[in-house]
């Protein structure tokens, strides 16, 4: 089986260019004064929880080889809010970015390197010539081993320079809360914000900034402990444990720990937390290690309703969570695998709920909907206030506020039925209010619900709080100009209807008071899509390669069957006469329609390799060694236009 590998000449790496630098100190830097150094670009958005996981895959190789490795983050915003300079400053705070990032907005030095996802990564050897491309996440082990191997060919040639990189750290920030989440309204009349940037969560007084108490020793772990003790990664959703059940399963809240890919369940008595779900390990999708101690032949993907035990099975990147009576389970926003999961922690099981897997914007029965970056799980109520057994999902990477009807599943009814109230797809976003099948929002992570049945969204990318009214079919905005709004509580007393915003990139909470009539403005700040050049095409065949190579020390893993997946669509679906599908080779013959003038191609792709086992004296793998297994996967939304002349062949590098 080929993996669509070739043999390119050395190609010198070309400058970087942008709007400026973050992490220097206020320089520019340049390729020149890199030389010497092993060098991996990583051009990323802060959008994007692929790029999100890549951050945290570089972190030991980063701290590990500081001497000899710079990294530099590339930023090429995908959405109108990340090409804000002071937005990005914001974005590499809150992510604890350790390395010199580049300002890309107009795309500049992504284009030069010819990328074509976020995230891409390009190493750069010594000399100043690209070694390796690679796109989409699971790189971190073949960067490691690349890295080792050019620090010792260097070093071994005299070109390798060691000392200090570019990177001067800031100053750091102080205050209460540092980029919060969510927050939550505890029974004692206190708040409880998961206070994201100090890897903490913080109980507040009803004022919202009076602090009461902390817990979480604010260093970024998974530790359970007690409350000064215990560490988190980034905590982000919160849910109160229902009544019933807390004195059975012995803690008030849970949490959604997204970058340790746990669920933390914290006893308000004392604060003491301990993990209720997840392995800390992230869940990659094809895997073959998603669930512990399993046996044989891997889970290459999970089956809406099949249930494993909570603390067996690796998550990834939980943004939320909310409690389903209907479903007598907690719902889980998945968001780095595109899914909805449910999670019963009185019997001890989890499944997943809805969702495929691939990301995008596909409505219908649970285990064929596809969402973006599930982000916000939000209880529905009726017109009268009461609770309705649905779910809204604020759905950030389509910029979309989906409709999740829940059914006990009895006979045969799906479990989940979701529908899409606002939002277009991956590719289009902006601020217009109106009808909701024209509305458009930028980015959404959380909302809530209003006492007459409609839905606040927390509107991050457009600093707006919007509302749709399911009764109306309206959308609106009730409030502007805030500064990354996350999550919504509402608050009514003495008749009045108020809103504690988490206002998560000015470090606070702050109250709005609803409009009397509550409908709010109709604003028009108009349609936006992703701007990314669009690949030139020719009418008829065209060839798809995605090459792979696997890491110094591994090999291709076809232990469990074929090592390597392929799948093609397009949007509009016309734009391919033939090649859609899976396969299990990484190269596709394609047919453009000359009929269609433009269009995006969705490959996603997927490579599996493990480390190889050492031999015996007698030329027998050892026993005694287990090798570990790599999981390299990326999804690409390639837009294309079709023009005479165009290329005929597509080349999208997974490891190449």
């Amino acid at each position: 089986m080929s993996t669509g590998v070739q043999s390119l000449p050395r190609v010198r790496a070309s400058e970087l260019v942008g709007r400026g630098w973050l992490n220097t100190g206020g320089r520019d830097i340049t390729l020149a004064e890199l030389r010497g150094k092993v060098v991996v670009l990583d051009f990323w958005t802060f959008c994007c929880i692929n790029c999100l996981h890549v951050l945290d895959e570089l972190r030991e190789v980063e701290e590990r080889h500081r001497d000899e490795l710079v990294i530099v983050g590339v930023h090429s915003p995908k959405f109108e809010h990340e090409a804000d300079p002071d937005a990005l400053a914001a974005a590499v705070e809150r992510y604890e970015v350790r390395h010199a990032v580049l300002d890309d907005p107009e795309l500049i030095t992504w284009g030069a390197y010819t990328a074509r996802a976020w995230p891409t990564l390009v190493v750069i050897d010594p000399e100043g010539y690209i070694v390796a491309q690679m796109a989409g996440e699971g790189h971190g082990s073949a960067i490691a081993a690349l890295v080792t191997d050019l620090i010792a060919e260097h070093a071994a040639k005299g070109t390798l320079h060691r000392g200090d990189g570019p990177y001067v750290p800031p100053a750091p920030a102080s205050g209460t809360l540092r980029f919060p989440a969510k927050a939550l309204a505890l029974p004692n009349g206190n708040l409880l914000v998961a206070d994201a940037g100090h890897h903490s969560l913080a109980e507040l007084a009803p004022d919202g900034e009076t602090l009461v108490r902390r817990i979480g020793s604010g260093e970024r772990g998974l530790l359970d402990a007690r409350a000064r003790e215990a560490r988190f990664s980034e905590p982000n959703g919160l849910c109160l444990v229902p009544d019933e059940l807390r004195a059975h399963l012995g803690y008030d809240v849970v949490v959604a720990d997204t970058v340790n890919h746990a669920l933390r369940g914290v006893r308000l008595d004392d604060g003491a937390v301990t993990t209720v779900a997840g392995t800390g390990e992230q869940f990659m999708v094809g895997g073959q290690e998603n669930v512990a101690g399993r046996d044989g032949a891997p889970s290459r993907a999970f089956e809406a309703g099949t249930a494993v035990a909570p603390l067996d099975l690796r998550l990834s990147s939980p943004w939320d969570v909310a409690w389903s009576p209907v479903r007598g389970a907690f719902v889980v926003a998945m968001a780095g695998n595109h899914t909805l999961w449910e999670v019963d922690l009185l019997q001890g099981s989890a499944a997943l709920l809805a969702g495929t897997m691939n990301e995008g914007l596909e409505d219908g029965p649970g285990e064929g909907a596809w969402f973006a970056q599930t982000s916000g799980v939000v209880p529905s109520v009726d017109a009268e206030g009461r609770p309705d057994g649905g779910l809204w999902i604020a759905d950030s990477e389509t910029s979309s506020l989906r409709r999740v009807e829940l059914s006990d599943g009895a006979d045969g009814a799906p479990s989940a039925v979701v529908r899409t109230a606002v939002g277009q797809g991956l590719f289009d976003f902006g601020h217009r209010d109106g009808a909701a099948d024209q509305a458009l929002l930028q980015h959404p992570l959380g909302g809530a619900t209003l006492p007459d049945g409609s839905v606040v969204v927390a509107d991050t990318y457009n600093g707006a709080l919007r509302r749709y009214d399911p009764a109306s079919g309206e959308v609106t905005t009730l409030a502007k100009d805030l500064a990354e709004p996350s999550d919504v509580l509402v608050e009514v007393a003495d008749g009045a209807v108020h809103l504690l915003v988490v206002e998560s990139a000015a470090h606070r909470l702050t109250r709005v008071a609803l409009p009397a009539t509550l409908a709010g403005e109709v604003l028009d700040g108009g349609a936006h899509r992703v701007a990314r050049p669009a690949t030139d095409v020719g009418a008829g065949p065209l060839r798809l390669d995605v090459p792979f190579v696997p890491a110094p020390g591994q090999k291709l893993d076809d232990r469990w069957g074929p090592s390597t997946s392929l799948q093609v669509s397009a949007t509009p679906p016309e734009l391919l006469l033939s090649g859609a599908g899976d396969g299990t080779d990484l190269f596709r013959d394609l047919v453009i329609n000359p009929e269609v003038a433009e269009g995006v191609l969705h490959v996603t792709a997927k490579a599996a390799s493990c480390d190889e086992v050492p031999l015996l004296p007698n030329g027998e793998p050892d026993p005694d060694v287990f090798p570990a297994c790599h999981l390299a996967q990326q999804d690409w939304g390639v837009p294309v236009r079709v023009v005479p002349g165009g290329d005929a062949e597509l080349t999208l590098p997974l490891r190449g």
